[in-house]
């Protein structure tokens, strides 16, 4: 699930590439949540109790209390739980930016920006 999760990420996110787009309010939501695929940046950023992290922190916490609006949440959930990565509310984050995350993050799941890594190149 975190696999499928990380590649669409990018498959989306590569959308935009060349700087096209990155005004775009879809894009700025997907960068919002690019901490969930780095589970190394996550924990420095909640060492440093950083703004990044308490976003992520809210978004997962939104997750968890709307699992029975996106049961595939359920799954994803146990797999950020299994990196450390926990909710924590800290109401830094609008609920509708939220929900915006979490329907982005279903498609993802669902997937629907799924490729197979062979038949797509990551721009860095």
């Amino acid at each position: 699930m975190y696999r499928i999760f990380c590649m669409s990420y990018e498959n989306y996110i590569s959308q935009y590439e060349n700087g096209v787009g990155h005004d775009e309010y879809r894009y700025k939501i997907a960068k919002s949540i690019e901490l969930l695929k780095n589970p190394d940046a996550y924990m420095q950023n909640k060492n440093a109790n950083s703004m990044a992290y308490k976003k992520i922190s809210d978004l997962i916490f939104y997750m968890q209390e709307h699992i029975e609006q996106f049961p595939k949440f359920k799954a994803f959930l146990w797999t950020l739980e299994s990196r450390d990565m926990k909710g924590k509310y800290f109401g830094v984050v609008p609920e509708e930016e939220l929900k915006e995350q979490a329907k982005l993050i279903n498609l993802f799941l669902n997937l629907l920006y799924w490729k197979e890594k062979e038949h797509f190149k990551i721009h860095k």
